[in-house]
């Protein structure tokens, strides 16, 4: 009979049971582990950050390409500098900021491109009838070309925002901006953004 301990500091007797208990584990806990060394933690943590980190660099450079190479560079930092990890804010946090931080210097070194970080996907409602699923995809239409409309700074925050649920404080410290201003573009772009829904 196989015996796994799962606490922390515990050893699993084979993968397998290392990766589930990989799955459970707190952020703080596969921080500290990767920062060991240990690379079944690293594994679990890209599988839990992966499309989340992805579809943001890819919002912000709009090249699935670049977007995946970005991403990795994201995660090989996380690999190199897990020890400077200080928790002062969440995971998802400091991991949105070093992307957002790649996507910028690799956007200045692209000429060709302009930034369009506000690529919105929907799922329909499998329970509505054809018109209401209509009805939805026009009004989703609708949102992502305002999206679309407003300033590069202003679609950053909503997109945080809404589509990451970041909080003011943790928006701040992923655009590298105080929090009053965070709240000046929010109030701003919502306003922006209902204006513009209500014209289209």
């Amino acid at each position: 009979m196989t015996t796994v301990c799962l606490r922390e500091g515990g050893a699993a007797t084979s993968p397998k049971w290392a990766a589930a208990a990989y799955e459970y584990s707190s952020d703080k806990t596969l921080i500290r582990r990767i920062a060991a060394g240990d690379q079944s933690a690293m594994r679990a943590l890209f599988a839990r950050y992966r499309v989340r980190v992805y579809r943001w660099l890819l919002r912000l450079v709009d090249d699935e390409s670049l977007a995946e190479d970005l991403l990795s560079k994201v995660f090989l930092d996380l690999w190199r500098h897990a020890a400077s990890f200080e928790a002062r804010s969440s995971l998802s946090t400091w991991l949105l900021a070093i992307a957002r931080y790649k996507a910028l210097s690799a956007r200045r070194r692209r000429t060709d491109a302009e930034l369009d970080e506000a690529t919105v996907s929907t799922v329909p409602d499998t329970g509505d009838d054809p018109e209401v699923t209509l009805q939805k995809k026009n009004r989703a239409e609708a949102l992502r070309q305002s999206l679309l409309r407003l300033s590069p700074d202003h679609r950053e925050v909503i997109d945080l925002a809404y589509y990451h649920g970041k909080s003011v404080k943790e928006i701040a410290e992923i655009v590298s901006i105080s929090e009053a201003t965070v709240k000046t573009r929010m109030f701003y772009a919502r306003r922006k953004l209902a204006e513009l829904v209500e014209k289209t």
